[in-house]
Protein backbone atom coordinates (compact mmCIF):
# COMPACT_ATOMS: atom_id res chain seq x y z
CA UNK A 1 0.00 0.00 0.00
CA UNK A 2 1.32 3.65 -1.44
CA UNK A 3 0.01 6.80 0.51
CA UNK A 4 1.07 10.59 -0.68
CA UNK A 5 1.47 12.67 2.46
CA UNK A 6 1.99 16.03 1.49
CA UNK A 7 3.47 18.50 4.38
CA UNK A 8 1.96 22.31 3.42
CA UNK A 9 3.26 25.21 5.45
CA UNK A 10 3.20 29.36 4.73
CA UNK A 11 7.16 28.94 5.88
CA UNK A 12 9.76 26.89 5.60
CA UNK A 13 7.24 23.74 6.42
CA UNK A 14 10.04 22.09 8.77
CA UNK A 15 7.35 21.93 11.88
CA UNK A 16 4.77 20.34 9.19
CA UNK A 17 7.46 17.53 8.27
CA UNK A 18 8.71 17.06 11.67
CA UNK A 19 5.33 16.07 13.53
CA UNK A 20 4.02 14.39 10.12
CA UNK A 21 6.80 12.44 9.97
CA UNK A 22 6.76 10.96 13.52
CA UNK A 23 3.24 9.92 13.07
CA UNK A 24 3.76 8.76 9.68
CA UNK A 25 6.55 6.48 10.92
CA UNK A 26 4.24 4.71 13.50
CA UNK A 27 2.49 2.74 10.14
CA UNK A 28 5.37 0.61 9.46
CA UNK A 29 3.66 -1.68 6.30
CA UNK A 30 2.62 1.23 4.38
CA UNK A 31 4.81 3.66 1.89
CA UNK A 32 3.94 7.19 1.42
CA UNK A 33 5.55 9.35 -0.82
CA UNK A 34 6.27 12.65 1.32
CA UNK A 35 6.22 15.53 -0.27
CA UNK A 36 6.44 19.18 1.12
CA UNK A 37 4.89 22.12 -0.32
CA UNK A 38 6.70 25.49 1.64
CA UNK A 39 5.81 29.23 1.58
CA UNK A 40 1.94 28.92 0.75
CA UNK A 41 1.47 32.32 1.23
CA UNK A 42 -1.16 33.22 -1.21
CA UNK A 43 -4.74 32.41 -2.17
CA UNK A 44 -3.32 31.40 -5.60
CA UNK A 45 -0.76 29.59 -4.69
CA UNK A 46 -3.19 27.68 -1.81
CA UNK A 47 -5.55 27.41 -5.16
CA UNK A 48 -3.07 25.52 -7.03
CA UNK A 49 -2.46 23.01 -4.21
CA UNK A 50 -5.63 22.44 -3.64
CA UNK A 51 -5.54 21.27 -7.76
CA UNK A 52 -2.62 18.96 -6.76
CA UNK A 53 -4.32 17.37 -3.88
CA UNK A 54 -7.67 16.76 -5.88
CA UNK A 55 -5.61 15.16 -8.83
CA UNK A 56 -3.65 13.11 -6.17
CA UNK A 57 -6.94 11.62 -4.92
CA UNK A 58 -7.83 10.95 -8.32
CA UNK A 59 -6.26 7.21 -7.92
CA UNK A 60 -8.85 6.37 -4.98
CA UNK A 61 -6.92 7.53 -1.83
CA UNK A 62 -6.94 11.11 -0.67
CA UNK A 63 -3.76 12.57 0.11
CA UNK A 64 -2.90 12.77 3.84
CA UNK A 65 -2.00 16.51 4.72
CA UNK A 66 -0.41 17.95 7.76
CA UNK A 67 -0.35 21.97 7.40
CA UNK A 68 0.63 24.57 9.55
CA UNK A 69 -0.87 27.66 7.56
CA UNK A 70 -1.28 30.71 10.35
CA UNK A 71 -3.50 32.47 7.29
CA UNK A 72 -7.53 31.53 8.04
CA UNK A 73 -8.23 32.20 4.55
CA UNK A 74 -5.31 30.39 2.98
CA UNK A 75 -6.84 27.37 5.24
CA UNK A 76 -9.86 27.24 4.39
CA UNK A 77 -8.91 27.92 0.92
CA UNK A 78 -6.77 24.37 1.40
CA UNK A 79 -10.08 22.68 2.78
CA UNK A 80 -11.38 22.39 0.16
CA UNK A 81 -9.22 19.53 -1.39
CA UNK A 82 -10.10 16.04 -1.27
CA UNK A 83 -7.59 15.46 1.29
CA UNK A 84 -7.13 13.91 4.82
CA UNK A 85 -5.98 17.49 6.55
CA UNK A 86 -4.39 17.35 9.97
CA UNK A 87 -4.47 20.99 10.87
CA UNK A 88 -1.51 21.04 13.10
CA UNK A 89 -2.16 24.58 14.46
CA UNK A 90 -5.41 24.16 14.78
CA UNK A 91 -5.46 21.06 16.60
CA UNK A 92 -2.77 22.31 19.15
CA UNK A 93 -3.27 25.87 19.48
CA UNK A 94 -7.25 26.26 20.17
CA UNK A 95 -6.69 24.06 23.55
CA UNK A 96 -3.69 25.77 24.20
CA UNK A 97 -5.45 28.96 23.91
CA UNK A 98 -8.73 28.27 26.24
CA UNK A 99 -5.82 26.98 28.68
CA UNK A 100 -3.97 29.94 29.33
CA UNK A 101 -6.79 32.34 28.65
CA UNK A 102 -5.23 34.13 25.89
CA UNK A 103 -5.15 34.10 22.26
CA UNK A 104 -1.99 33.07 20.18
CA UNK A 105 -0.43 35.63 18.07
CA UNK A 106 -0.05 33.14 14.83
CA UNK A 107 2.67 34.55 13.49
CA UNK A 108 4.34 32.84 10.50
CA UNK A 109 7.78 31.39 11.21
CA UNK A 110 7.36 31.85 14.94
CA UNK A 111 8.58 28.04 15.65
CA UNK A 112 11.86 29.09 13.89
CA UNK A 113 13.02 32.88 15.11
CA UNK A 114 15.96 33.87 14.03
CA UNK A 115 17.99 37.32 13.55
CA UNK A 116 19.21 38.27 17.12
CA UNK A 117 17.91 35.37 18.76
CA UNK A 118 20.59 33.99 21.04
CA UNK A 119 19.52 30.43 21.05
CA UNK A 120 19.64 30.60 16.99
CA UNK A 121 23.32 32.59 16.62
CA UNK A 122 24.36 29.72 19.33
CA UNK A 123 23.05 26.99 16.89
CA UNK A 124 24.64 29.00 13.84
CA UNK A 125 28.15 29.41 16.20
CA UNK A 126 28.21 25.61 16.45
CA UNK A 127 27.33 24.49 13.20
CA UNK A 128 30.32 26.40 11.48
CA UNK A 129 32.17 25.50 14.50
CA UNK A 130 31.11 21.16 13.39
CA UNK A 131 32.12 22.04 9.68
CA UNK A 132 35.64 23.64 10.61
CA UNK A 133 36.78 20.79 12.50
CA UNK A 134 35.65 17.70 10.45
CA UNK A 135 37.74 14.48 10.53
CA UNK A 136 40.35 16.10 12.84
CA UNK A 137 41.21 18.61 10.50
CA UNK A 138 41.78 21.39 13.01
CA UNK A 139 42.57 19.56 16.22
CA UNK A 140 44.06 23.00 17.86
CA UNK A 141 40.21 24.38 18.68
CA UNK A 142 39.48 21.14 20.40
CA UNK A 143 40.17 23.34 23.88
CA UNK A 144 36.70 24.85 22.48
CA UNK A 145 35.04 21.86 21.78
CA UNK A 146 31.73 20.17 24.13
CA UNK A 147 32.29 16.84 22.71
CA UNK A 148 34.30 15.12 20.40
CA UNK A 149 32.92 12.08 18.24
CA UNK A 150 35.55 9.40 17.45
CA UNK A 151 35.20 6.04 15.27
CA UNK A 152 35.95 4.93 12.10
CA UNK A 153 35.16 6.07 8.96
CA UNK A 154 31.91 6.11 8.06
CA UNK A 155 30.46 5.47 11.84
CA UNK A 156 28.03 8.59 11.51
CA UNK A 157 30.45 10.98 12.68
CA UNK A 158 29.94 14.01 10.69
CA UNK A 159 26.36 13.70 10.21
CA UNK A 160 25.77 13.46 14.32
CA UNK A 161 28.08 16.40 15.30
CA UNK A 162 26.13 18.62 12.68
CA UNK A 163 22.88 17.46 13.88
CA UNK A 164 24.25 18.66 17.93
CA UNK A 165 25.02 21.55 16.25
CA UNK A 166 21.89 22.34 14.93
CA UNK A 167 19.43 20.95 17.33
CA UNK A 168 20.75 21.69 20.32
CA UNK A 169 23.77 24.46 19.97
CA UNK A 170 26.73 21.75 21.21
CA UNK A 171 30.34 22.02 19.29
CA UNK A 172 30.88 18.80 18.53
CA UNK A 173 34.38 17.98 16.62
CA UNK A 174 35.30 14.06 15.40
CA UNK A 175 37.88 12.80 15.16
CA UNK A 176 38.43 9.62 12.50
CA UNK A 177 40.36 6.22 13.87
CA UNK A 178 42.63 5.00 11.26
CA UNK A 179 43.89 1.56 10.74
CA UNK A 180 47.54 2.93 11.89
CA UNK A 181 45.53 4.80 15.07
CA UNK A 182 43.95 0.78 16.02
CA UNK A 183 47.01 -0.77 14.97
CA UNK A 184 48.69 1.56 18.21
CA UNK A 185 46.46 -0.10 20.93
CA UNK A 186 46.56 3.83 22.01
CA UNK A 187 45.08 7.16 21.42
CA UNK A 188 46.08 9.42 19.21
CA UNK A 189 48.52 12.03 20.69
CA UNK A 190 46.21 14.85 19.34
CA UNK A 191 43.47 13.11 20.90
CA UNK A 192 45.05 12.41 24.79
CA UNK A 193 44.40 16.16 26.27
CA UNK A 194 40.81 15.86 25.89
CA UNK A 195 40.08 12.02 26.68
CA UNK A 196 37.31 13.52 29.14
CA UNK A 197 35.57 14.98 25.87
CA UNK A 198 35.52 11.56 23.53
CA UNK A 199 32.59 9.68 22.52
CA UNK A 200 32.63 6.44 20.57
CA UNK A 201 30.49 5.73 17.77
CA UNK A 202 30.76 1.84 16.17
CA UNK A 203 28.18 0.11 14.06
CA UNK A 204 28.05 -2.99 12.57
CA UNK A 205 30.47 -4.48 10.28
CA UNK A 206 28.45 -5.57 7.69
CA UNK A 207 26.30 -2.72 7.74
CA UNK A 208 29.59 0.10 7.48
CA UNK A 209 30.48 -2.28 4.67
CA UNK A 210 27.69 -1.39 2.62
CA UNK A 211 27.95 1.79 3.43
CA UNK A 212 31.64 2.11 2.40
CA UNK A 213 30.79 0.31 -0.55
CA UNK A 214 28.60 3.12 -1.85
CA UNK A 215 31.97 5.12 -1.49
CA UNK A 216 34.66 2.93 -2.81
CA UNK A 217 33.12 0.06 -4.29
CA UNK A 218 35.26 -3.16 -3.99
CA UNK A 219 38.32 -1.73 -2.51
CA UNK A 220 40.06 -3.10 0.70
CA UNK A 221 38.82 0.08 2.63
CA UNK A 222 35.12 -1.50 1.98
CA UNK A 223 35.61 -4.75 2.18
CA UNK A 224 33.96 -6.79 4.86
CA UNK A 225 37.29 -8.24 6.35
CA UNK A 226 38.67 -4.52 6.93
CA UNK A 227 35.61 -3.78 8.80
CA UNK A 228 35.31 -6.43 10.73
CA UNK A 229 39.11 -5.77 11.77
CA UNK A 230 37.87 -2.37 12.02
CA UNK A 231 34.93 -2.07 14.59
CA UNK A 232 36.62 -4.94 16.90
CA UNK A 233 39.75 -2.68 17.09
CA UNK A 234 37.77 0.19 17.80
CA UNK A 235 35.95 -1.39 20.51
CA UNK A 236 38.43 -2.65 22.40
CA UNK A 237 40.19 0.88 22.53
CA UNK A 238 37.12 2.47 24.05
CA UNK A 239 36.81 0.02 26.53
CA UNK A 240 40.37 -0.34 27.16
CA UNK A 241 40.30 3.59 27.37
CA UNK A 242 37.33 3.78 29.37
CA UNK A 243 35.57 5.62 26.49
CA UNK A 244 31.68 5.69 26.52
CA UNK A 245 30.36 4.70 22.76
CA UNK A 246 27.21 3.92 21.29
CA UNK A 247 26.41 1.69 18.04
CA UNK A 248 24.96 3.11 15.57
CA UNK A 249 23.85 0.95 13.16
CA UNK A 250 19.79 0.74 13.71
CA UNK A 251 19.87 4.32 14.48
CA UNK A 252 18.94 7.84 12.63
CA UNK A 253 21.34 10.44 13.26
CA UNK A 254 18.14 12.06 15.68
CA UNK A 255 18.73 9.32 17.57
CA UNK A 256 22.13 8.96 18.07
CA UNK A 257 22.49 12.76 18.92
CA UNK A 258 19.56 12.38 21.33
CA UNK A 259 21.12 9.05 23.05
CA UNK A 260 24.61 11.45 23.25
CA UNK A 261 23.16 14.28 24.88
CA UNK A 262 21.79 11.69 27.67
CA UNK A 263 24.73 9.93 28.06
CA UNK A 264 27.29 12.53 28.63
CA UNK A 265 24.37 14.63 30.12
CA UNK A 266 25.36 17.49 28.09
CA UNK A 267 23.62 20.49 28.09
CA UNK A 268 21.69 22.39 24.95
CA UNK A 269 23.27 25.77 24.50
CA UNK A 270 19.95 26.39 21.86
Amino acid sequence: MKRQAFFISDGTGITAETLGHSLLAQFESIEFEQITLPYIDSIEKAQEVVQRLNNSAENGTRPIVFDTIVNQDIRDEISKAEAFKVDIFATFLAPLEKELNKGSSYTVGKSHVGGNNKSYLARIDAVNFALDNDDGSKIKHYDKADIILVGVSRSGKTPSCLYLALQFGIKAANYPLTEEDLGSGDLPSALKPFKNKLFGLTIDPERLAAIRNERKANSRYASLNQCYYETEEVEMLFRRMNIPFLTTTDLSVEEISTRIMVETKLNRRA
